[in-house]
């Protein structure tokens, strides 16, 4: 008897300290559970407050938005790297096939050589004698582009005032010869020759496939047999700048013709860097795609020759100086026109 009553003495205190802890916890329980809720209706009172006062209809952003910004910014970096890729490879001369739909003057067959003619408003006899001299007509153009892999053309703008007499002209000429290229977007003037050269080069790498592309003046006799000997020579290289080599003095006198307007960028002599004369030049596949890639950040000069020399500033280019692409003369090729007036072509000498 004396042993369970003392057990039951020492159990009393044990109980009573299990129910205050119960007690103590249920408290603690309700405490807690009072602040969370009192915080969740501070959160949603402020949210309400924060969306009445920006107009917005939520404010808070869901695991799957926040999911999908995670992936725009991933896909975004894929982008850049890729971008950065495609800089890296257009820099070497790769670039992908022009999607654009075909106008009739795209050439499915690899060609050795596309060639523009630059002419202007008021130069019909000349290009008329050219026609006579070396320019095949009618099917003699696609003849000559099967059998020699050469494609010419007379590359001309437009006048200021689009859609006058003087394109009109052009227009009607070409409905005859069919042997232009008309830049649309280019202004037909002389202030504008080097953007012109800049266009025809855009062009021309858009709708031909050729391993070269070159300028000519509309006064110039272009053998076109040897030429293209001559040309099948430099094939091997992978970028090649052709024509008759000059480093020319820089004119800063205003009244001068062959002024300058940024002469002083070219130093205390003033001289030109090494450029092709603008008689006649020729450059390979790669630097008229490179033409055509830069096209929007390349500086143009008072002239087309400057122009285009100083594009190939900086890049790994073989400058060949060709001394059958100097004009060594003057000379009246054909006989006088109706109205008593001689055609002038400047002879290659070398390539006659």
């Amino acid at each position: 008897m004396h042993s369970r009553a003392s057990q039951n003495r020492l159990s009393t205190p044990s109980r009573i300290s299990v129910l205050l802890l119960a007690m103590f916890a249920t408290m603690a329980a309700v405490y807690v559970a009072g602040r969370l809720w009192q915080d969740a209706e501070n959160r949603v009172y402020l949210i309400q407050e924060l969306d009445k006062q920006t107009g917005q209809g939520q404010s808070a952003i869901s695991v799957d938005d926040t999911l999908k910004v995670l992936t725009c910014r991933e896909q975004q970096k894929k982008l850049s790297e890729l971008e950065m890729d495609l800089a890296a490879a257009t820099q070497e001369g790769f670039v992908p096939k022009h999607l654009s739909k075909n106008d009739g003057t795209r050439s499915k067959k690899k060609l050795l050589a596309a060639i523009g003619i630059i002419t202007t408003f008021g130069r019909k006899k000349n290009r008329d004698a050219i026609r006579k001299a070396w320019m095949p007509t009618g099917a003699a153009v696609e003849k000559m582009a099967d059998e020699k892999g050469i494609i010419v053309r007379f590359v001309i703008g437009r006048s200021a005032n689009h859609g006058d007499s003087l394109d009109r002209e052009i227009d009607n000429e070409n409905r005859h010869t069919n042997d232009f290229i008309i830049l649309d977007g280019q202004v037909e003037a002389p202030e504008e020759s080097p953007r012109k050269m800049k266009s025809f080069f855009i062009h021309a790498v858009e709708n031909w496939d050729a391993e070269f592309y070159a300028k000519v003046n509309d006064d110039v006799y272009v053998n076109i047999d040897a030429l293209g000997a001559m040309l099948t020579t430099h094939m091997d290289k992978p970028r090649v700048y052709i024509g008759c080599m000059k480093s020319g003095e820089v004119f800063s006198e205003q009244s001068h013709k062959w002024y300058e307007p940024e002469w002083w960028k070219f130093g205390d002599k003033k001289s030109y860097f090494r450029h092709a004369s603008g008689e006649m030049y020729v450059m390979s596949r790669a630097l008229a795609q490179f033409i055509s890639i830069n096209k929007s950040i390349l500086r143009t000069y008072a002239h087309d020759d400057v122009s285009t020399g100083s594009w190939f500033i900086g890049l790994d280019v073989k400058h060949i100086s060709e001394v059958k692409f100097c004009c060594s003369s003057w000379s009246s090729v054909f006989p006088p026109t109706s109205q008593g007036q001689f055609v002038q072509l400047c002879e290659l000498s070398c390539l006659q």
